[in-house]
C-alpha cells in the first residue's frame, strides 16, 4: 500500500491509539524472519521490545559496557560482539547468519559506529540480511556533518554558522563571537572527542586548546567549529521520520526540553511531541534531496536572536527518545521491519502532548535547574502530568527497569578504573 508524500498533504496520516495497528497476524509474524540488534543499551531496549512485543524473535548484540537490553525479556538471545576490527565485527555477523541460518533476518544497528560499519560493508551483508540502511555512497551525506551543512546551504535551510578549518592557523586567527563548539565531522570511531558529541570553548586560548587535544584523537580534517546557538533543551527540536527514498511515509515533531548537558545535550532526558510546523517543510526538502531510505531524526535550535529553527544534524538510526513514538502512534522499528521485507506500512499520524523521560537522568539534571533557579519544583511535576513513556521501565519487562541502576554504576566504576590505566 504505498502512502502518500508529505509534500502533497499539511497533515500528518491517521493511525489508531498509541500506535495498536498490525497489518500483519500476530501468529504469522512468528513465521517471518526475525531480528538482530547491535547494540544493548536503551536505544537497543526501545528496539527490542518494539519487534518482542509482536512476536518477532530479536537477538541482541551487545558490546563496550552496553547491558541494558541484553536483560529483556524480549531479547530470544543475547551474543557479545566483541573487539574493535572492522573486519572482525561484520565476519561475526556473517557467522551468526551462517551458524544459525539467519538468512534474510532485519539487521538493526543502534549507534553511529555501528550505522557507519555496516553501511560501509552493505554489499557483503546484503546477501545475508535484510538492511534496515543503505550503503554508504547514499548514507555518507546524512552522516558527514559537514555534507549535510553544505546541502542545507544549498537548499537555503537555516543553519549555524560552520566552519572545517584545514590547519591550526585557520582556528588561530578566528574572531567570531565565543562561545563556540568543536564537534567531530563524523562518528565513525569511538573516543572520547566523539562520544561527547561537542565541546564548548568561551575564549581563543580554550579553543585552541580544545582543538589540539581533538586533533589528538581525530584528523584535523574532521574537525568542525560551530556557533553555539544560546539557548537550552526547550529550544532544541526534532522531526522524526520513516522514508522510503526520501519521501517520509511517517513522522513526528518533538521538543527535546530537557538533555544533558542543557545547552547541547548528549541525551535527552525529557522529550515531548508536539506540533511544530516550521521544521517539517525544511526536513521534507532536506530528505528529498538526499532520497534516504530508513528511520531518521532531524535535529534543530529555534535561534532566539531572529526566531529560525537552525538545522544541526541528523541521525539516520534510532535516536534515545524513539519509544516516545509508539506512545504517540508511530511504532518506527516495527515498521521499517515491515517495509525492508516488502511489506505495507500502514497509514500512521502521530498524536501530540505525549511525553518521554529517563528519569534516572532527568531527575538529578532537573534538580541542578532547579538550584540554579533555572526551573521550579511546580513546573518540573507539570511537566510529568499527562501519557508518559518511560525510557527504561515497562510494566511487562520490569527486568531492564531493576536493573539500570547498578548498570551506570557499573559503568562509571569501569570508566573510572580504564583511565586511571
Amino acid at each position: 500500500m504505498a502512502l502518500r508524500s508529505l509534500s502533497k498533504v499539511q497533515k500528518p496520516l491517521s493511525c489508531n491509539h498509541q500506535g495498536e495497528y498490525l497489518s500483519v497476524p500476530l501468529k504469522q509474524t512468528r513465521s517471518l524472519p526475525g531480528a538482530i540488534v547491535t547494540g544493548a543499551d536503551y536505544r537497543g531496549l526501545g528496539l527490542v521490545r518494539s519487534l518482542g512485543r509482536r512476536g518477532i524473535p530479536v537477538w541482541v548484540l551487545r558490546h563496550g559496557d552496553q547491558y541494558i537490553a541484553s536483560f529483556s525479556k524480549y531479547a530470544t538471545r543475547v551474543f557479545d560482539w566483541h573487539g574493535d576490527d572492522p573486519k572482525a565485527r561484520i565476519n561475526c555477523l556473517l557467522d551468526l547468519a551462517e551458524k544459525n541460518n539467519l538468512e534474510g533476518w532485519v539487521l538493526f544497528p543502534t549507534d553511529d559506529y555501528a550505522v557507519s560499519l555496516i553501511s560501509q560493508h552493505h554489499e557483503c551483508l546484503a546477501k545475508r540480511f535484510r538492511m534496515t540502511i543503505p550503503p554508504w555512497s547514499e548514507l555518507k551525506c546524512l552522516v558527514d556533518k559537514w555534507q549535510i551543512h553544505n546541502l542545507a546551504g544549498k537548499l537555503e535551510i537555516p543553519r549555524p554558522w560552520t566552519s572545517l578549518p584545514l590547519h591550526r592557523q585557520e582556528v588561530t586567527s578566528f574572531n567570531g563571537t565565543f562561545p563556540v563548539i568543536l564537534k567531530p565531522r563524523s562518528r565513525e570511531t569511538s573516543n572520547p572527542f566523539s562520544d561527547a558529541k561537542a565541546w564548548a570553548a568561551n575564549s581563543l586560548e580554550e579553543l585552541l586548546l580544545l582543538y589540539d587535544k581533538a586533533c589528538e584523537l581525530i584528523s584535523p580534517d574532521q574537525v568542525m567549529v560551530q556557533e553555539c546557538i544560546p539557548g537550552g533543551g526547550n529550544s532544541q527540536v526534532s522531526f522524526a521520520a520513516l522514508c522510503e527514498r526520501g519521501n517520509p511515509l511517517a513522522y513526528l515533531t518533538a521538543t527535546r526540553a530537557r538533555q544533558t548537558p542543557m545547552d547541547f545535550g548528549r541525551a535527552s532526558t525529557f522529550v515531548e511531541a508536539v506540533e511544530i510546523p516550521e521544521i517539517i517543510e525544511p526536513s521534507v526538502r532536506l530528505l528529498a534531496a538526499t532520497r534516504f531510505t530508513g528511520m531518521v531524526e532531524i535535529e534543530y535550535k529555534r535561534d532566539q536572536r531572529d526566531g529560525q529553527y537552525k538545522l544541526l544534524e541528523a541521525n539516520p538510526r534510532v535516536w534515545g527518545w524513539q519509544t516516545l513514538c509508539a506512545r504517540a502512534g508511530i511504532d518506527f522499528p516495527y515498521l521499517l521491519w515491515l517495509s525492508v521485507q516488502g511489506l505495507p506500512v500502514p497509514p500512521v499520524r502521530g498524536n501530540i502532548n505525549v511525553r518521554w523521560v529517563r528519569m534516572v537522568m532527568d531527575l538529578p539534571l532537573s534538580f541542578g535547574e532547579m538550584a540554579r533557579g533555572r526551573m521550579s519544583l511546580n513546573s518540573y511535576l507539570k511537566s510529568l502530568r499527562g501519557p508518559t513513556e518511560w525510557a527504561i521501565y515497562a510494566s511487562d519487562d520490569p527486568s531492564p527497569s531493576l536493573l539500570e541502576i547498578p548498570i551506570l554504576i557499573y559503568q562509571a566504576a569501569r570508566r573510572i578504573l580504564v583511565g586511571r590505566i
